[in-house]
C-alpha cells in the first residue's frame, strides 16, 4: 500500500491497559506551567525500567479553574497504588516546590479517585487550610514563596498505552526529520502522550532475550547495522535507520487518531521507505490495531 512517499508494510500494533492519571498544572506564565510538567514527566519513557510512564499533552486548557495558564500531564503506571505514589512523588517533589504553580484534577468525570491533594497538605504543618475554587474542594498550603494550591482529589482510570508505529528510512537524517513531524502532528490529538524523548525512541525493544536474563532487549530484527547477522531481520535493502513512536492516550480512539495522524505526517518525507509496526504476537496486551485500519 503507498502511503505518500514510502510504502506501509500493514502489521498491528498492540496495546494495553495501564491506570492513568491526569493533572492539570497551572502557573502565573505558560513557561512555568511547563517547566514543572516537563520535571513532573522525568525518567517516564517505559515502565520497562522507569518507575511510571508519563508525558505532556500537546492541546493545552483554555479555560482554567484559576483562570492562568495550564498545561496538561499523563502519569501511567500498570499498578494503581504504585500509580498513587508516582503522584504523590512527582507532585510533591516537581509540582509544589515549582514557582507559581498550583495543581488540580483532569480527570473530573473519573469515578475512582487518590486523595493525593489532601496528604500533599500534610506539608503544611498545620497550617494548611482547606477552600474552594471553581466547586473544586482544594488545599492551600503555606509555602515560602506564598502558598501552592492543590485539589483534593485526583481522578484515576484506565488508559491505553503502546500504540506503536515505525519510521524506517535511508538515512538517519531523513528518519528523524519524518519522526520530528510525526510528533508535532500528534500533538494536535486531544488525550495523547508521547513518552519517549522528544517523543521518538530510537531504540525499539522485544520481550525478553536471546542470550541474557533481561526484561526487554533490543529489537535485533530492525536494527540495520545487524541485518547480515540476522536470519529473519525485517530491514529491507535501501533502509539504514529506524524511528519508532511509541502512544500512549486515555482512550483507544484517541491512540487510533493519533496512530493516523502520526503515520500520514511522516510518510510524507524523501527518504521515508517504509511505514510499519512491530508486536508480540498477540500475547502482550489485549488491544490489537491494523496500522491499515487506523489509516481507515
Amino acid at each position: 500500500m503507498k502511503l505518500g512517499v514510502a510504502e506501509l508494510i500493514d502489521d498491528f500494533t498492540e496495546m494495553f491497559p495501564m491506570w492513568v492519571s491526569r493533572l492539570l498544572i497551572t502557573a502565573d506564565t505558560p513557561e512555568w506551567a511547563l517547566t514543572a510538567a516537563h520535571v513532573a514527566t522525568g525518567f517516564a519513557t517505559s515502565i520497562i525500567m522507569s518507575p511510571a510512564e508519563a508525558g505532556i499533552e500537546g492541546i493545552q486548557p483554555e479555560n482554567t479553574p484559576d483562570g492562568r495558564p495550564g498545561v496538561y500531564v499523563q502519569i501511567y503506571h500498570t499498578d494503581r497504588v504504585m500509580l498513587r505514589t508516582q503522584l504523590l512523588f512527582r507532585i510533591g517533589q516537581c509540582i509544589l516546590t515549582c514557582p507559581t504553580t498550583a495543581l488540580f484534577d483532569g480527570l473530573k468525570d473519573a469515578k475512582r479517585r487518590f486523595k493525593v491533594g489532601k496528604s500533599l497538605s500534610t506539608f503544611g504543618d498545620g497550617f494548611q487550610k482547606e477552600d474552594a475554587i471553581g466547586g473544586r474542594k482544594v488545599w492551600r498550603i503555606p509555602v515560602m514563596e506564598g502558598e501552592f494550591i492543590v485539589e483534593e482529589s485526583l481522578g484515576v482510570t484506565r488508559g491505553v498505552a503502546g500504540g506503536m508505529f515505525l519510521i524506517l528510512a535511508s538515512d538517519k537524517a531523513s528518519g528523524l526529520k519524518a519522526a520530528e513531524a510525526a510528533v508535532e502532528a500528534i500533538k494536535t490529538v486531544e488525550g495523547v502522550i508521547l513518552p519517549f524523548p522528544g517523543g521518538i525512541c530510537r531504540s525499539g525493544s522485544k520481550v525478553g532475550s536471546l542470550k541474557y536474563k533481561l526484561r526487554a532487549s533490543t529489537n535485533h530484527l530492525f536494527c540495520p547495522t545487524i541485518r547480515s547477522q540476522v536470519k529473519d531481520s525485517r530491514i529491507p535493502e535501501g533502509v539504514n535507520s529506524v524511528y519508532e513512536i511509541v502512544i500512549n492516550g486515555l482512550t483507544f480512539d484517541s491512540v487510533r487518531k493519533a496512530l493516523k495522524i502520526g503515520i500520514e505526517a511522516a510518510s510524507q518525507f524523501d527518504g521515508v521507505k517504509y511505514i510499519t509496526t512491530a508486536n508480540y504476537g498477540g500475547k502482550l496486551g489485549p488491544y490489537k490495531l491494523y496500522l491499515s485500519e487506523a489509516l481507515r
